[in-house]
């Protein structure tokens, strides 16, 4: 069966709630912006992959562990998921959402910033943002949680191809997208926030940079929504949006127009090509290539894992976060 097909990067500009309760407005908008993708591509290509940026559900707004918990954590599943698993199922489509501040009974006092990939068939896969954008964010990583024993980077197989996921800043370590493309993604799904200068234009366009690049190196697609909120939604930063969607060589096959606002940007996943040049192609096969034993900065800690005797991921804080840093810089000294 061939497998190809359009995928649509979603990007949003939505005020922040600061309560659960506004997340619903979030989600009706993000329910609308699906129902526009699917329509608009239906007489050409059609859409079975959508993808929201990072915060698009809510954003890590309040400075604390213990605010973000008291009002904003949700569980996942929850009713955002539920509206989207129903929609999904009726347009048989894949959803990666936007994310949200989630909390698990098994982590208490500890949050998350989670993304969740929603088919036909339900929840399917959720990806915990495994390098928060330090010192700043407070949520925590489940690396650094002992005893953490789900996996950091799931791949799911689906009808479409095998979906991989990563958020905003882990997008600046190889290493996060290396170890989804050994986990067999074929689809890099990139859902971020981030906020100029390090934008879609030059001198600092990092975005394109980045997203182009690790299409290169993993021999995959990467679909890339941005968050598009103007500065009025989220300060005290101005969001550049230009979402796009890079082919397995690198090629910008589409791209929002840089600069806050609403966009949809669709461009065809050729998940047959794909698999023909991993299985074919002998030169620049990174991926083949690989050579790691010849790495040894893997054989070591940098960042650390834990703080606290294992107990700071739970009272995480600008402050904690600055600590650690600083640890880290010891360790390379």
């Amino acid at each position: 069966m061939t497998i190809r097909y359009a995928a649509a990067a979603c990007q949003t500009d939505l005020p922040n709630p600061l309560a659960r309760g506004q997340m619903r407005a979030n989600t009706d908008r993000m329910v609308a912006m699906v129902e526009a993708a699917v329509t608009g591509s239906a007489p050409f290509l059609p859409v079975r992959l959508v993808v929201f940026p990072e915060f698009a559900h809510a954003a890590p707004v309040y400075a604390t562990v213990q605010e973000l918990d008291d009002k904003l954590a949700v569980e996942i599943p929850n009713e955002h998921t539920e509206r989207l698993h129903a929609l999904a199922r009726e347009h048989d489509v894949y959803i990666q959402s936007g994310s949200m501040i989630e909390r698990d009974a098994r982590w208490p006092g500890v949050v998350f910033n989670t993304t969740c990939l929603i088919g036909p068939d339900g929840l399917l896969a959720k990806y915990r943002k495994v390098n928060p954008w330090i010192p700043y964010e407070v949520h925590a990583s489940p690396h650094d949680l002992p005893g953490y024993d789900e996996p950091l980077f799931p791949v799911t197989d689906t009808p479409i191809g095998r979906l991989g996921c990563a958020i905003c800043y882990d997008w600046l370590f190889p290493e996060a997208l290396r170890q989804l493309a050994a986990n067999g993604a074929e689809v890099l799904i990139r859902v971020s926030a981030y906020m100029d200068p390090w934008g879609a234009t030059p001198p600092m366009d990092w975005w394109t940079v980045v997203n182009r690049c690790r299409a290169i190196e993993n021999i995959a697609y990467v679909v890339a929504a941005n968050q598009g909120a103007s500065l009025r939604h989220y300060p005290p930063y101005s969001w550049p949006g230009g979402s796009q969607v890079v082919d397995f060589d690198g090629r910008l096959l589409a791209e929002a127009s840089p600069g806050p606002g609403e966009r949809i940007v669709v461009a065809p996943i050729d998940i047959d090509a794909l698999r023909h040049e991993r299985a074919t192609r002998r030169g620049h096969h990174m991926l083949a290539h690989l050579r790691t034993e010849a790495y040894p900065v893997y054989g070591g800690h940098r960042y650390p894992p834990t703080l606290d005797g294992g107990n700071g991921a739970a009272r995480l804080s600008y402050e904690h976060n600055l600590r650690r840093i600083e640890e880290s810089k010891r360790r390379q000294a």
